[in-house]
């Protein structure tokens, strides 16, 4: 059975082509399922022997939402969407004055193993296709009544760990005949894979590169995420530096902010030193509390702030969404996961 919403235009054409239909066919496929249709039966301008024939080989993905919380706070939505195998994934769709924003997922799961993470319980179950990312924003948009105009690629998962799939998700939701949202409005975050940084620069996306730094200095970055261990704080730096050089595109450092942990002032100092000559954003993230960690959220985000913006280091406090529904990534899943256990 063939994935047909992982296809681009082209090779829905060529798909089309190969099973003796008309060139033009691929595009009004390809519109369908861009508009979020569940089902071959949908497609009206299609014939009954097109829409029979395709039932037989191709399968349309429909993630069926599992839970969906509505943050009474600020209008924030978290969805747990059951996927075809019957694994879970989450998305979350926020609002901001400049438009909505959906968070969505790369993986099911992540093994890159950060301890202040729910994610990364469990480990990493499997990579997810380019249907099942884009049905995140499509279905959240359906689902809301909400047009979204910005995409994370911050939810569960690593990205550039699920390279080949993120590119073409990132080729079909850019596409003019789908949903058509720009590069400029979206943003990838890693944890610093430095030879997927590498690779990735050289496609020379107008994306925003968000890397998840949280520590400056190994000793800490080692203990907090593991990935640290086989890349190291000054190689990482080089790849970040060699991203800019090739692209031109700033890049955002996520720090959670830690209590204890990364937000001393000397850790503020070194980061600073750490960003000479490189231009980049500070995003300081008021840390959400995971209930098998330890980690707690920091005192100090204000004063760390200040320190780095006193030494010309732009740094902005990331608002909170979602406080009241679980919003950080990996929560809800986390729950689920137990609940089905019982």
């Amino acid at each position: 059975m063939r994935d047909l919403k992982s296809m681009d235009l082209n090779e829905m054409t060529a798909f089309m082509r190969e099973v003796g239909e008309p060139a033009f066919r691929g595009k009004q496929v390809y519109q369908w399922l861009h508009r979020g249709a569940a089902s071959f039966e949908e497609m009206s301008n299609l014939s009954k022997s097109l829409r029979e024939k395709l039932s037989e080989s191709c399968f349309i993905t429909v993630p069926q939402v599992e839970r969906k919380l509505v943050s009474q706070q600020d209008g924030t939505i978290k969805y747990l969407w059951r996927l075809r195998d019957g694994n879970c994934v989450e998305t979350v769709l926020m609002r901001y004055h400049h438009g909505n924003t959906v968070c969505i997922s790369s993986q099911v799961g992540c093994r890159m193993g950060c301890a202040f993470c729910a994610s990364t319980i469990g480990g990493k179950v499997r990579d997810l296709t380019p249907s099942e990312m884009l049905d995140q924003v499509l279905f959240t948009q359906l689902d809301s009544g909400e047009e979204i105009s910005n995409i994370v690629l911050m939810g569960i998962g690593e990205p550039l760990d699920n390279f080949d799939t993120v590119l073409r998700f990132l080729k079909l939701v850019n596409s003019s005949d789908g949903m058509n949202i720009g590069m400029r409005h979206i943003s990838l975050s890693t944890c610093g894979l430095t030879e997927k940084i590498d690779k990735l620069a050289q496609y020379q996306l107008q994306l925003t590169l968000s890397v998840s730094l949280h520590a400056p200095d190994d000793e800490t970055r080692s203990k907090i995420m593991p990935v640290n261990k086989s890349v190291g704080v000054d190689r990482l730096f080089e790849s970040c530096k060699r991203y800019f050089e090739t692209t031109g595109r700033r890049i955002s450092y996520e720090y959670a902010m830690i209590d204890g942990v990364n937000d001393s002032d000397w850790q503020a100092d070194l980061l600073v030193e750490r960003l000479k000559g490189t231009p980049g954003h500070v995003n300081l993230i008021p840390l959400n509390e995971v209930a098998e960690s330890p980690f707690k959220p920091s005192k100090r985000v204000r004063q760390f702030q200040t320190r780095l913006e006193r030494q010309g280091v732009t740094a902005t406090v990331r608002r909170k969404l979602g406080g009241d529904i679980d919003a950080s990534c990996g929560q809800l899943r986390r729950k689920q996961m137990e609940d089905e256990k019982l």
